[in-house]
């Protein structure tokens, strides 16, 4: 008969290098799109060095760089409207 405790346990899962920096990376990219790229950078180059893909910190880039576009465009076209409609 063996003896329960006497088993190894099983290895714990390492984490996967960058994770939180890529949820805060993510995160950030709508709130503070300068601070969400930088941890999304981050987050992609310790990612890398471990030898994993981080497709996540990839968008967190993707969105740092695209929603202040978005903002801008959408902030001219509203004001053009305003301004178009009140007689100017």
């Amino acid at each position: 008969m063996t003896d329960p405790a006497a088993r190894p346990a099983a290895p714990a899962a390492a984490p996967a290098p960058g994770k939180g920096l890529t949820i805060a990376g993510i995160v950030f990219a709508f709130i503070i799109p300068l601070l969400g790229l930088i941890l999304s950078i981050v987050a992609l180059v310790q990612s890398r060095n471990a030898g994993q893909k981080n497709g996540a910190a990839i968008a967190g880039i993707v969105i740092s760089i695209a929603w202040p576009i978005l903002i801008g465009i959408i902030s001219a076209i509203v004001a053009g409207a305003m301004v178009s409609s009140s007689g100017y």
